[in-house]
């Protein structure tokens, strides 16, 4: 079993984007271990990788990211894009990925790294990301730069995308302990990457998508994670005007889901969801039978226990 991983047409030049040379590093997700269960009996299970891989520009370290390892060089292109740290794919020259060094080098053109990096390290934000996640202040800064495309989604649809979707996530099923995300036409998912955070798997999606040319504004995010506010920024800067999540969100997601005129459904399981940006979005043809008693959301039977 392997994560999606790069062709040989990924590496060639299309049109008119000349596109970097990548290596093929991907690697298994799941690792046969044993456990023992609570009879005191021995189990064959598996267990998911996790690895250490730093992302070197020119030679210039930019940070360590902990991943599956399945998709390492569009990772590291999908960081870059995410980050603004380089704003065209044609500057970068290669992406090797060498898992005995523990590395991703991708080299630009020019050879001369990013531009005012001294500067953009001086000012980072550490974020909730899985094991905490950085983004430079010039990433927020560029935020507000980007013009989503209002969607037009149908409730019939949604629940199509949502049965289909949770027919992914295989590596989940054999080991657990990893997210997945996918980018999604209306009703099934184009491209469904799983890693141990969710930002990863965004991130890597966001790379293949930089690769190929492909255009985010008619699309939707899924993932199987929780809708933060770094979630929210990764999917503007795809140009990706929808995030579904089975998850829920955050406070700060949402205003910046809100500012940003992004739709954002979360709670996406079965028939349910709730639509908590951009409900104008959303035509509802195919309400289910009205439920007697709505149950409550989850996390609010806490809340109402201490009132």
């Amino acid at each position: 079993m392997s994560g999606m991983t790069m062709t040989n047409a990924a590496t060639r030049q299309t049109g008119a984007q000349k596109r970097p040379i990548l290596s093929d590093e991907g690697l298994d997700p799941a690792f046969a271990v044993q456990a023992m269960d609570e009879f005191g009996e021995h189990r064959d299970v598996h267990i998911p990788g996790e690895l250490p891989l730093t992302l070197k520009v020119d030679g210039m370290e930019v940070v360590t990211l902990m991943t599956l390892g399945t998709e390492p060089e569009a990772l590291a292109l999908g960081y870059i894009r995410n980050q603004k740290l380089i704003e065209n794919i044609e500057d970068i020259a290669s992406v090797a990925v060498d898992w005995d060094r523990e590395v991703a080098e991708v080299t630009t053109v020019a050879g001369e790294g990013i531009s005012d990096w001294q500067e953009k390290m001086k000012k980072r934000i550490i974020t909730s990301g899985c094991g905490q996640g950085t983004i430079f202040s010039c990433t927020v800064d560029k935020l507000y730069e980007v013009k989503l495309t209002p969607p037009s989604l149908k409730q019939s649809k949604i629940y199509e995308l949502i049965a289909n979707v949770g027919k992914l996530n295989e590596v989940y099923r054999v080991s657990g302990a990893v997210h997945g995300c996918g980018l999604c036409s209306a009703t099934e998912s184009l491209m469904h990457i799983e890693d141990v955070g969710r930002h990863n798997a965004a991130d890597a999606i966001a790379g293949r998508m930089w690769l190929n040319g492909i255009d985010g504004s008619d699309k939707i995010f899924y993932t199987t994670g929780r809708l933060t506010s770094e979630i929210v920024m990764k999917t503007a800067f795809m140009g990706i005007p929808t995030l579904l999540s089975r998850s829920g969100v955050t406070q700060m997601g949402l205003e910046l889901a809100t500012e940003l005129d992004m739709t954002m459904i979360a709670r996406a399981k079965g028939k349910h969801f709730l639509v908590y940006n951009g409900k104008e979005t959303v035509e509802f043809d195919a309400i289910p039978p009205q439920r007697r008693t709505p149950p409550p959301t989850k996390g609010m039977r806490d809340l109402e226990k201490s009132l």
